[in-house]
């Protein structure tokens, strides 16, 4: 059958503009995530364009489920040293049973450990649907004051 996954990329640049250090997130997309895209495409339900991404802390190590939603995912936090709300996402247009967001910008405020990022239709607060979240491929990495953090998410139907 056809399954949703996504993969989140993520580089962070140090205040001069230089590359620290890069890593990919292969994510877990939840059950509300799928039902979510289900409602929206095949009855046309509650749709909204407006999507938003977010940063796991780093300080546990965070685990994932597939019934983790905005208000209730008892096994990571968000991490919210960066400058603003969750950041929205601009999306390119789909190829190949893919599509992808542009480079979508943290600018970090404060020295925090990220373990990964996730997707959500609010820009604050839990009252939103939780899309998909998950750790980066290489552990958690340190992010400090100055930073910034471009993520891309590229969604793709195997």
């Amino acid at each position: 059958g056809v399954a949703p996954t996504g993969v989140y990329t993520v580089e962070c640049f140090d205040a001069q503009g230089n590359l620290k250090w890069s890593d990919s997130i292969k994510n877990l997309v939840v059950t509300q995530g799928k039902n979510d895209m289900l409602d929206q495409y095949f009855a046309g339900i509650s749709y909204t364009a407006a999507w938003y991404l977010g940063l796991v802390d780093g300080a546990t190590s965070p685990t994932y489920a597939a019934g983790n939603t905005l208000a209730s995912h008892s096994g990571w936090t968000e991490n919210t040293n960066y400058s603003g709300n969750r950041p929205a996402v601009t999306w390119g247009a789909a190829s190949s049973g893919s599509k992808a967001t542009t480079a979508t910008a943290f600018n970090i405020s404060g020295s925090a450990t990220i373990a990964g990022a996730f997707m959500c239709t609010v820009a604050t607060g839990t009252s939103g649907i939780l899309y998909s979240a998950g750790n980066f491929t290489g552990g958690s990495r340190i992010v400090a004051s100055g930073d910034t953090l471009n993520v891309t998410y590229t969604a793709t139907l195997t």
